[in-house]
């Protein structure tokens, strides 16, 4: 199975969908939209709808995730709803509005989300081959490990209060 990525959102009537639209683009730049923007004047008299599309590759999403340093966030959210070749997940459309990514986990922000589905085969390895990065030389990572943020968002602490590590070293390094 090669790539497959899908994003949706839902355009309420108070919303402009150039903008949304925008957003979208400013993360996944060849996104294909199922619905075509046309000009509106506000009021509109559009219900709400749902907008899909298509991209065809992760690229500057990941460029992104680098930029920001959260590669190890993103590998967490990324595979929290993983199901053998497939995941989704969400991202604030406020903050892609600017190029950046901001991980939804629970109740919906002020300016929406998009919602995202990516399939692939072996996508668990794939992803940790996407958000790999030198420090995890020295402090391997898989999905669900110990050092996973919880379900709810909550960070997991990796150094006490005075910065010390809380990870357990080998017994041969004591």
């Amino acid at each position: 199975m090669s790539l497959a990525i899908r994003v949706s959102t839902c355009l309420q009537p108070f919303e402009d969908i150039g903008i949304v639209f925008q957003s979208i683009k400013e993360i996944f730049p060849d996104w294909r939209s199922d619905i075509l923007i046309t000009k509106e004047s506000f009021p509109t008299s559009r219900k709400r709808i749902t907008a899909e599309g298509t991209s065809e590759n992760l690229e500057n999403f990941i460029e992104i995730l680098r930029k920001q340093r959260i590669l190890d966030t993103a590998f967490d959210v990324m595979t929290q709803k993983i199901n053998i070749n497939e995941t989704n997940f969400s991202i604030s459309r406020q903050a892609a509005v600017k190029g950046k990514i901001a991980f939804v986990i629970d109740d919906s922000p002020l300016g929406g989300t998009m919602e995202i589905t990516i399939e692939k085969d072996n996508l668990e390895i794939w992803l940790e081959d996407q958000t790999w990065h030198h420090g995890r030389e020295d402090i391997p990572r898989q999905m669900n490990d110990e050092l996973s943020m919880k379900k709810n968002g909550e960070p997991v602490e990796w150094f006490d209060k005075f910065g010390n590590p809380t990870m357990e070293k080998d017994s041969e390094e004591e």
